[in-house]
Formats: structure tokens, sequence, C-alpha cells
């Protein structure tokens, strides 16, 4: 798998469709502010309408065996992404929004539109494991995080959009059933937009930045060079001694992609919840955005490392 080069190609493809929202508001034809509408419409929407397709293929014995490996290795990098970030803390104290953001990634808006421009569509299922992993880990662990409250909002993860339609779609596999021809063509085509959609709404997002702010902040970039350098080089160790990409068949691609979930941004969700709970939330917005702009460098390096360890 030598995918490095075709990963930095669509990643520009995607990062122009950025551009494209960015100019957008600085032409004055839309508000940042807008991007929020774009948003809603990829999280309860788009989000859904590609998982539901993923799941649309049939269930052998090859996809059964791939898609345990690929939750169980979710399951495993989370454990790894907490015990890291814990050793992090022990070098040099993290506010629990910098916690946060080295652990929890971009997965739903970057990694399905990448899997399936870089290896296709039908190896969103595998990425969808990972999704749902972490989508319960920051609806749990994530928010008490940031918020300082106790217990777990149950309601919150199980009600989540994308989560539902990783249940819905696992389920129809298993049973062996399909969607209506009509509701498949719909999910079909929604799916095709959810790269730009999400870039777009990127973009939106950045033209409100204050960059001189941003760029000029030391911490800032401590904490995007623990989430988008050293973090994926300890996890590639790890998995590099784990032999999981043996297990079954296309291991190795199959384990990538849930590496290339752990090489991308920090999760927007972070932002939210910071500014929902108004715990930095600017500064949340601020590391968002530095991991955004260097996973277009990051990310195809740590691709071509991954198929020249693995």
């Amino acid at each position: 798998m030598n995918i490095a080069g075709v990963l930095l190609e669509q990643m520009a493809a995607l990062f122009l469709m950025m551009g494209l929202g960015f100019l957008l508001v600085k032409i004055r034809l839309l508000k940042s502010d807008d991007s929020h509408a774009l948003s809603v419409i990829t999280i309860y929407i788009i989000g859904p309408a590609v998982i539901l397709k993923a799941f649309q293929i049939d269930f052998s014995d090859q996809v059964r065996d791939g898609f345990l490996l690929a939750l169980g290795a979710a399951l495993l990098i989370h454990g790894l992404l907490f015990g890291i970030c814990w050793l992090y803390g022990r070098i040099t104290p993290l506010r629990p929004v910098e916690k946060a953001s080295v652990i929890y990634s971009n997965a739903g808006n970057l990694i399905v539109p990448l899997v399936m421009s870089v290896l296709g569509d039908e190896w969103v299922i595998y990425a969808s494991a990972f999704m749902c992993v972490q989508l319960f880990f920051i609806w749990s662990h994530g928010r008490i995080l940031i918020s300082g409250e106790k217990g777990v909002s149950v309601k919150k993860i199980l009600l989540n959009a994308n989560l539902i339609a990783v249940l819905v779609g696992l389920t129809m596999l298993l049973l062996g059933w399909r969607l209506p021809t009509l509701l498949g063509n719909v999910c079909g085509q929604l799916s095709n937009t959810m790269g730009p959609v999400c870039m777009l709404m990127l973009g939106m997002m950045l033209a409100d930045v204050n960059w001189k702010e941003i760029l000029g902040s030391r911490r800032t970039w401590l904490v995007v060079g623990l989430k988008m350098i050293a973090t994926p080089l300890i996890i590639l160790f790890f998995l590099k001694l784990s032999h999981l990409p043996g297990l079954v068949e296309n291991g190795k691609t199959i384990l990538y992609i849930s590496f290339m979930a752990v090489m991308t941004p920090a999760a927007t969700t972070v932002t939210q919840l910071a500014q929902m709970y108004r715990r930095d939330g600017p500064y949340a917005s601020a590391i968002n955005v530095m991991t955004t702009l260097v996973c277009i460098v990051t990310m195809p390096l740590l691709t071509w490392l991954y198929d020249l360890v693995m």
C-alpha cells in the first residue's frame, strides 16, 4: 500500500474546497456563522447517509473479520491515547481542553471523505468502527473532562445520529437487509457531498480566525506538536509491535484506516463542547484550526512512514 502520494493529492483537493469556503466569507457573500448550518447538515443528514451506505454490502467472513479488527484496533488505540495523555500530563500540566484535543480526532468530518477518495466507498465500514468507539468516549469521558461535571450522559451517546446510523447499518448487515432502491440512491448521492460540504464548512470557520493571536501562541504549537506528530508516532510504534495486520486479509489497509483517524486534526466536537460549557472555547477553536492546517503536511508523511514500517 503506497498511497501517500494519492492521499496528498486528495487532501490538496479538499483543502482547495476549504479555500473556496474561506473566500465566500471574505468577499461577504456568507458569514462565518453560516457554517453552523453546514455543520448541522453534516452531522444529522450526510454523515448518517455515508454510514448507512457503507453497510450496504454482503456480510462475508472477510468483512466480519475486518470489522472486528477495526473495532478492536479502535479500542486499543483509545486505551493508548488515554495512557499517552496521562504521560504528557506528568511532563507538563495539560488543561482539560488540551487533553481532549490530543485524544479525540476529527474522525467523522475528515476521515470519511478521505477514505472514500483514497481507498473507495467499500472501506468506509471500517472507518465507522473507529467513529463508533470515539463517539462513546467523547460524549462520556470527553464531556466530563471539559465540563467538569460528574456522570455519563447515556441519552446523548445513544441519540447521536451517527451512532444510530452505525447500529442500524450493522443490524441490516447482519440480517442481510438492503435499503429500498430510492433510499439507497439518496444515501449514495448524499455520500458524494461529504467531502465538499465538510471542507467548505471548515473554510468558512477559518475566515474569522485571529491568525496573529493563534500563530503567536507557543502553547498552541506545543499541543499541535503533541497531537499531530508525537502521538501518532507513539501509536504507530505500538501498532508495529501488535502484529495486528497479519490477523485478517487486508489487515494492513484496515489498520491504516484506524491510524488515519489518529492522524486527523483535533475533533470539532471538542470545540463545540468547550463553547457549550464556556471552558476555553476560543482556545479549543485555535487548536482545531492549527491542527487542520498542519495535517496537510503531517498526514502524507505519517502515511509514508506507516507504509514503510508496517
